[in-house]
């Protein structure tokens, strides 16, 4: 039923479906593929066969928004998040984790929110610490992760715990993560708490938004040809590159005058995407 439901797309929309985002395509898919486990591609381009569920709940774990349909990933992925919830549990306050977006069942571009998450290697970790863990599914609709920022991303506030400290740590620490996207005051609030090795902040990026969640990317898993590992962080903590953020976005740069305005990107296309996401949209 989804093959034919995805060849018929794939005819209505022309030879190799050349102007249809790819996003559309990968969106109508309700179910993963049959296949072997594999990230296929990269981060930002490409798509996953073999993709496993994370449980809608479990112990120390929920997942939201499960209309989305996105609570799917690698097996590697779901260890790592089963893992990180029994840890973030030992920490007072914390039940467990609130588990946002992870990848769709055959990965790809998404309709809205990322332009990641594409090969079952990327999980958004809500830094709501859980009361509970038996949200309804129209609870899960409705609740929102906190801001723990303030003026436009900057600032870290009060919220931002020891405890949940100790969460973003534990998960910096597991040897598969290659990266974990932060507002840039956050990573500012971890470089000046932390007092003993600071090797693991390293692995924490400044990056836009993540002000209520902090992004997990985990490094190809050995022996997944295909699968496109993002070049490690730059050498050091990277304190200092996330104070220049904070410092820029408190007091900007005067704009440049002569600068021409951003053209925004086209949608992906299956073209842009490994031949073998074609083979594992239209896959039973």
């Amino acid at each position: 039923m989804i093959r034919s439901t995805i060849l018929l797309l794939l005819a209505l929309t022309g030879p190799a479906c050349a102007d249809t985002p790819a996003r559309d395509l990968f969106g109508a898919v309700s179910l993963p593929t049959t296949g072997a486990d594999l990230p296929i591609g990269s981060y930002a381009k490409g798509c996953q066969s073999g993709a496993v569920q994370l449980p809608e709940s479990g112990p120390t774990w929920q997942a939201m928004r499960l209309s989305r349909n996105r609570n799917w990933g690698q097996p590697e992925l779901i260890d790592f998040i089963v893992k990180l919830s029994k840890s973030a549990a030992k920490q007072k306050g914390w039940a467990g984790i609130y588990v946002g977006d992870m990848s769709q069942p055959r990965g790809g571009p998404m309709k809205s929110g990322h332009a990641s998450h594409q090969i079952g290697l990327d999980v958004d970790i809500w830094m709501l610490p859980p009361k509970r863990l038996n949200l309804s599914v129209q609870e899960r609709e409705e609740i929102s992760a906190e801001r723990v920022d303030k003026t436009s991303g900057a600032y870290a506030t009060a919220k931002f715990t020891p405890e949940l400290m100790g969460v973003i740590k534990a998960a910096a620490l597991d040897k598969n993560v290659a990266r974990i996207f932060l507002f840039p005051g956050g990573k500012v609030a971890l470089c000046a708490a932390e007092t003993g090795n600071r090797d693991w902040l390293r692995k924490i990026r400044p990056w836009y938004g993540h002000n209520d969640h902090f992004h997990v990317r985990l490094k190809c898993p050995k022996g997944a040809k295909g699968c496109v590992d993002q070049d490690p962080p730059p050498p050091g903590d990277g304190c200092q590159d996330a104070q220049d953020w904070v410092d820029n976005i408190l007091n900007p740069p005067p704009p440049d005058p002569n600068a021409k305005p951003a053209k925004p990107a086209p949608p992906l296309v299956l073209a842009n995407l490994p031949k073998a996401c074609t083979g594992v949209l239209t896959a039973d």
